[in-house]
Formats: C-alpha cells, structure tokens, sequence
C-alpha cells in the first residue's frame, strides 16, 4: 500500500510552557525527563521555570547542555551518557534543529545502542523510540515534527542524514513565546528553511495531491506572516503563524521529502559552516528553475503564492521564469537575506563540491537526473541575487 501522508506526532499549541509540559509527563507517566539544549537556553526563565514546576511536582530531571551547531556524532553519544546517568526515561528538547536533532540520535541509540553514526546505513533497523518531547525555540527546521536528524561526521566533514518514521518526537510542543525574542537575521534564515522546505517538497519526485495542498498552505502562511515577524519580533500572531507553518513543513519532510537544494546544502554548509537555512535559499532559486520544464505549472504556482498575478497570453516558462524571479524579491528585498558574497567563497570552490551534491541522498528526489554536470551548473547559480 503507497500511504501518502502519515503522522504520528501528537501537536500541542500552549501559552503556558510549565503546565503543558508537566501535563504530558503526567499523561505518560515520565519521572525522570532529560532536558536537551545548549548552554543559552538553560538559563532562560521559562525554561527555569517549568524546570522548576516539574521539581515541585516530584519530578526528577537532569539537565544535557552541550549541544552546538552543527551537532557532532561525539554530542549525540555524550547525551546518552547523560540519559544513562541519570536513568532517565523521556527527554525534553528544548532549541532549534540541533537541539532537537541531538535528543532524537540520543534517543535512538538509547533505544537500539550502538553509535548513531551507525544509523546512517539505509539498511539500519530502528526500533518504536518513544518518550521525546520537542520543544521548538526557532520556526524553521521542523525538527519537532520530522522524521529526520542530521549529525556531523567529524572525520569525513560531511552531515548525515539519519531517517527514521520510529524516531519522531512523541510530542511537539508549540509555544510562541519561545520565538518572541529570536533575533532578526535567525528569524530570517529559519523562516527561509521552511519555506524551502514546502517549496522542495512540492517540487519533489515523492510529493502528492495530499502534500501540495499542505505545502501551498506553507508557504501562503510564510509569505504573509514571515515579514511581520522579521519586521517586529514581538508580533505574536506572526510568531505563532510562522511557527505552526513551520511545523507543517517538517511534517511535510517525512511525506514528500525534499531535492537537490538540500543536497546542496548539506555538502557546503558542513564544509564552509553556511547556516543551514541560508544555504537552502541561496540554493532554491536555481533549483526552481531547473525543475520548472518539468514542473511548470508549480513553479508558476509558487509565484501565485508569493503574489504574482499571470497575463492570459504568458507561456508555462514565462510565468515559471517570473515566480523564481518572485522568491528572489521576496528572500532578498522584502526579507532582507544578506548576500551569500558576505560568507567570501568563491564560484571555483562551490564547483570543487559537483561530485558531492550529485551523490547527495536527497538529490535523487529531484524531478530531473541530477549528474555532475548539473550540480555545477546549479552551484553557479547558487547565492546569485
């Protein structure tokens, strides 16, 4: 049977953080949670303070702050020392795609031992993993809802991509004030992860009619409330849209995956340390562009959204031409993304990575064959304004 759409995270929307979490512990029958995060955010106060209702209500937890961008094999297996330690039987994962994606590896090998780097294997079995409560403070990688982690080899430099249906958080908690006071240029970058996200899925060899609707309802949502959000941070209705939009585009990533732009962007960000959501809109451009002889009718749909309106006597790839040229303004003009040329790579070192982004495992989701050709044709493309 071909399922095309499943979901198995249980979703909750709070403005009270302590009381949720302290319910679903409750529900579940959690003593002993784990909290994983970075240093920064174990000093926040509505961190402290649910920290603090769970105390009162006899619950025992311990806390995991050693989380850090790009998160490295080493931080995940630290974690299930921590898990271990503390004989802990949940976790509660408090950041953005990082934080989150360490406590689901934790939870994996906590579950099915081993080393999480072994789960990189397409043949790794993974066990039912429950008891991982996610706790999003960014609205963009979706990692609350996605079946995916990503973890940094060390040796090699590459990202892993790790996909597991058995490994999604048992819940997702989405609280808008955990996004109130994220700064402008991460607003920004994770904002522009979700929208690529929807926009890849839509555009991917594994989307269906059942995922297009919810990817158009993404992006519709990121390009109306994304720049309020950016423009004044303390807006709490764009918070909250943005944060539910991007939720839905990482449940998307489990039913429709994503394509070569994330390809693209797990191959440089690794090696040239591009923040992750940056890097998938300075790739998306060029890959609209390349899937839209195939694909025109989206890519032109992709424009509506963005608030395009077609004349009767316009082709497919006129219109398709156009809403590309739509995403540009949008990411660069109304959003303000800062130039790719800030990060100092050049053009000849983005082609040294072809060969890499053509064997990437999301490439081959891509609509055209993606060879090497392509991929340095795309990577000339990529950061162009």
């Amino acid at each position: 049977m071909d399922v095309k759409l499943l979901q198995r995270v249980k979703v909750v929307d709070t403005d009270d953080l302590s009381t949720t979490l302290l319910d679903i512990l409750q529900t579940e029958g959690y003593q002993r949670p784990l909290f994983v995060m970075d240093h920064f955010l174990a000093s926040i106060p509505l961190v402290q303070a649910a920290q603090r209702t769970l105390a009162e209500s006899n619950i025992e937890y311990a806390v995991f702050d050693k989380v850090v961008s790009d998160p490295p094999a080493a931080t995940v297996m630290a974690g299930v020392q921590a898990f271990k330690k503390h004989q802990a039987d949940s976790i509660i994962a408090i950041g953005g795609g990082s934080s989150i994606d360490v406590a689901r590896g934790i939870n994996i090998v906590r579950v099915n031992g081993g080393d999480i780097l072994d789960y990189a294997k397409s043949d790794a079995v993974i066990k039912d993993c429950p008891g991982l409560i996610a706790v999003p403070t960014t609205s963009g990688t979706g990692s609350e809802m996605s079946n995916a982690l990503v973890v940094t080899d060390v040796q090699t430099e590459k990202k892993m991509a790790i996909l597991a249906d058995n490994a999604v958080s048992e819940y997702a908690v989405l609280c808008p004030d955990m996004v109130l006071s994220l700064p402008q240029k991460m607003t920004i970058a994770t904002g522009l992860d979700a929208f690529s996200h929807a926009a890849e899925g839509y555009t991917s060899n594994l989307s269906s009619p059942v995922t297009d609707a919810i990817c158009e309802k993404v992006m519709f949502l990121l390009a109306n409330y994304l720049p309020r959000a950016v423009k004044n941070g303390q807006d709490r209705e764009a918070r909250q849209r943005v944060m539910v939009a991007a939720a839905l585009a990482g449940w998307m990533l489990n039913n429709a995956g994503t394509n070569v732009g994330h390809s693209m962007a797990h191959v440089l960000g690794s090696k040239y340390h591009i923040v992750h959501g940056e890097a998938v809109a300075y790739a998306l451009p060029g890959v609209l562009s390349f899937v839209s002889p195939v694909l025109p009718k989206k890519v032109a749909e992709i424009g509506q959204i963005l608030g395009l309106t077609y004349r009767d006597d316009e082709s497919e790839s006129e219109r398709a031409s156009r809403a590309v040229e739509a995403y540009r303004h949008f990411r660069d003009d109304i959003l303000g993304l800062h130039p790719f040329s800030d990060y100092g790579i050049s053009t000849d070192q983005l082609l040294e990575n072809a060969s890499a982004v053509a064997n990437e495992q999301f490439a081959g989701n891509t609509p055209r064959k993606i060879d090497e050709a392509v991929a340095t044709q795309l990577l000339k493309e990529f950061g162009r304004r």
